[in-house]
């Protein structure tokens, strides 16, 4: 009959027993874990780098545009007023959407049109605007560059590109032109409550006499 010490020792030596074959379970998992953490922890890393290095390549980006539109601006300004509202005209802005744009009323707008005075400051606007769309269509390939400022950023809101430029946000309305971000991210940058507040229950059309027009949202489409 085999004595319990060497028993004892069968066990210790037996490559399969079962305490050794428990350790080396013990050992395999522990090794698991510890590689999974170390995956996990450079895949932590690399995406802080990555989100890190989006941030700051966004942020140059901006800066480039915003350069790039100050110095087309002052090329566009060497045109006289009347040349520059010719050429938006051209692209489907109505003049009641390049007044709002540039914060005058229609008939000074009409007024420019017709070649009479223009203040510098409003001259510069109007450059400014013109050179927008310049880098909203080369940039990014906007084709009909008027009706593209009248389109709803997301749906249910009656909200457009026209309205962020009117209320200071160009580096939005860039935003939405690369199609990089999501616009609903865009409408929280510009106000993080636009789903409670902006969500209408009417939606603007163009008549048949092509004006815009207001009416309850599912009503007859006219155009």
């Amino acid at each position: 009959m085999e004595s319990s010490s060497s028993r004892s020792r069968g066990t210790a030596s037996n490559p399969t027993g079962g305490t050794r074959l428990g350790v080396s379970a013990d050992n395999r998992l522990s090794e698991t874990q510890t590689s999974s953490r170390l995956l996990t922890q450079d895949i932590g890393f690399g995406r802080r780098q990555v989100k890190d290095l989006g941030e700051r390549f966004g942020a140059l980006h901006d800066r480039s545009f915003f350069a790039e539109w100050r110095t087309r601006t002052a090329e566009r300004g060497r045109s006289s007023s009347a040349e520059m509202l010719d050429v938006l005209a051209d692209l489907g802005l109505a003049w009641r959407d390049i007044a709002r744009l540039v914060g005058v009323s229609v008939p000074a707008v009409k007024k420019w049109r017709r070649g009479d005075g223009v203040t510098g400051e409003n001259r510069r606007k109007i450059a400014s605007l013109l050179a927008l769309c310049d880098l909203i269509e080369d940039h990014y390939m906007v084709s009909d560059i008027g009706s593209w400022f009248e389109m709803p950023i997301v749906a249910d809101v009656n909200f457009a590109p026209l309205d962020l430029y009117e209320n200071n946000r160009a580096d939005l309305v860039f935003r939405f032109a690369s199609g990089h971000d999501d616009p609903e991210r865009i409408m929280t940058d510009y106000r993080s409550d636009w789903r409670t507040s902006m969500v209408s229950e009417f939606e603007t059309f163009r008549s048949a006499d092509g004006s815009l027009s207001i009416r309850p949202k599912g009503g007859d489409n006219d155009s």
